[in-house]
């Protein structure tokens, strides 16, 4: 397809979709980042995370009543919970061993957090919502804007670089960096290591499972959700840099637009460009567009 002979709308719509998706991207990658660059962790467990995170808002409306906006707390803070918890029972046995086990365990725990909430309620989608305050839309002339998908934008971008400058540019960020370099100097002042590490990873799936609320008003809530982007957002993490907390959040965010702009010109490769610019990226710079070369 002419990318000229396009509808400027229609050009506009598919890049807000790519948009919104490259904000799921960004956040997730960003959790994977924060888990893989801090502890070593490959954690394959995020995307349930993520669809716990959904299913967590979805439960919270139709069984107890709790609307969106208690979910966007309620939510991250029991998933965050629920890392610690899998960080002091399991993982902490892990962090001196070759990354391939984290990734293996966390590969099965994805499996049978998916396994039960398939046996619970099926894989048919479940709807949700969106909450009355963020319903219809804004006409800005050039194109209409749904003010939820403005509000998922805004959200993911206050809280990606909400995280980022944490991290890298305060005194608590410094310490867990300092941590992972070198874990009985930081001890020797005083700092409980352990309880960092472990409220690094609850943090990291508090990150998931606050992608999933966002997401659970935009797309149908399964628990085929998490399976289906993770393999996508393990592809972001690799052309950002693994450990690159800047660039997953940047080159998310970019590749739901390139994505989204394929849709327009060329429909049959969307699902695979991401993908092909991997592949790219691994042969000129294996170590990511962020990453630091070994």
């Amino acid at each position: 397809m002419n990318p000229f002979d396009i509808p400027v709308q229609a050009l506009l719509g598919q890049l807000l979709i790519g948009l919104v998706n490259g904000s799921f991207y960004a956040m997730l990658s960003l959790g994977l980042a924060v888990i893989f660059g801090l502890l070593g962790i490959v954690n394959f467990a995020h995307g349930a995370l993520y669809m716990m995170g959904a299913f967590g808002a979805w439960i919270l409306m139709n069984k107890f009543g709790l609307n969106y906006w208690y979910a966007l707390v309620l939510v991250p803070l029991s998933i965050g919970a629920l890392g610690v918890v899998v960080e002091r029972l399991f993982l902490k046995r892990l962090y001196k061993l070759d990354p391939l086990y984290g990734l293996l365990l966390t590969f099965g725990l994805a499996l049978i957090a998916e396994g039960i909430f398939r046996d619970q309620f099926g894989v048919s989608g479940q709807s949700y919502n969106v909450p009355d305050a963020l319903q219809g839309a804004t006409d800005l002339g050039f194109m209409i804007l749904p003010n939820y998908r403005a509000w998922v934008v805004l959200a993911s971008l206050v809280t990606c670089l909400g995280t980022w400058f944490v991290i890298e540019r305060t005194r608590l960020g410094a310490t867990l960096r300092a941590a992972t370099e070198n874990a009985p100097m930081v001890q020797s002042f005083g700092i409980n290591v352990p309880v960092m590490v472990m409220l690094t990873y609850g943090a990291g799936a508090a990150l998931a499972a606050l992608a999933g609320v966002l997401a659970a008003p935009v797309i149908q809530v399964t628990p085929l959700m998490g399976s289906n982007i993770i393999i996508v957002v393990f592809a972001v993490v690799v052309i950002g840099g693994m450990g690159s907390i800047l660039g997953s959040v940047l080159t998310g965010l970019a590749l739901g637009l390139i994505e989204g702009l394929t849709r327009v010109i060329y429909p049959e490769a969307s699902n695979i460009v991401v993908f092909v610019i991997m592949a790219i990226v691994l042969v000129l710079r294996p170590a990511g567009l962020f990453g630091k070369e070994a």
